[in-house]
């Protein structure tokens, strides 16, 4: 049974400065993802410093919303990039959507997903991309929220413990 969003928990969209000023909690949030077995680009241990920096580089660079618990501590994130060619100008890529490990069952990785799907929609962006690793439970989150799987690449990306498994590619279309 999910449970329900706490009081004073909330999704918002967050200027590059206010991703920088919460690199602290989104490291701590990625630094979870990967201790917990999430195959989001790092290999374990991920130290803190490593997944701040990475945070660092995404202000500016990608569109990111961060989910707040009530004790305004970051539980969840999700980021938006968006293709910098000109035949490509349509479409855009959901990438990282973590939700800390303390926080799931909450629907925060809905409502992250919702936000970061209608915020495409309302700038021009008709089509969305994703990977996710096969057989994770990601997949059920994407499968419920309308995304169609392609295809799955075997080998695509190595997991935390650097063991290459195989990922399966999602899109959808959003309302023009």
């Amino acid at each position: 049974m999910e449970k329900r969003l706490a009081p004073g928990d909330r999704v918002e969209l967050l200027a590059p400065d206010a991703v920088r000023r919460h690199a602290e909690g989104l490291a701590a949030l990625l630094v979870d993802a990967v201790d917990g077995g999430a195959s989001v680009g790092f290999l374990a241990p991920l130290e803190a410093a490593e997944a701040a920096a990475w945070w660092a580089g995404a202000a500016g660079t990608r569109d990111v919303w961060a989910a707040f618990g009530p004790d305004g501590a970051v539980t969840g994130a999700v980021t938006l990039l968006r293709t910098g060619t000109a035949n490509g100008r349509h479409r855009g890529e959901i990438a990282r959507l973590l939700v800390h490990r303390s926080a799931r069952g909450r629907g925060l990785g809905r409502r992250l997903l919702a936000a970061a799907e209608a915020h495409a929609a309302a700038t021009g962006l008709t089509l969305l991309v994703l990977d996710t690793q096969t057989g994770s439970p990601a997949e059920r989150l994407y499968r419920g929220a309308g995304w169609t799987a392609a295809g799955t690449v075997p080998e695509y990306a190595a997991d935390p413990a650097g063991v290459l498994r195989p990922t399966t590619l999602y899109y959808k279309l959003l309302a023009a």
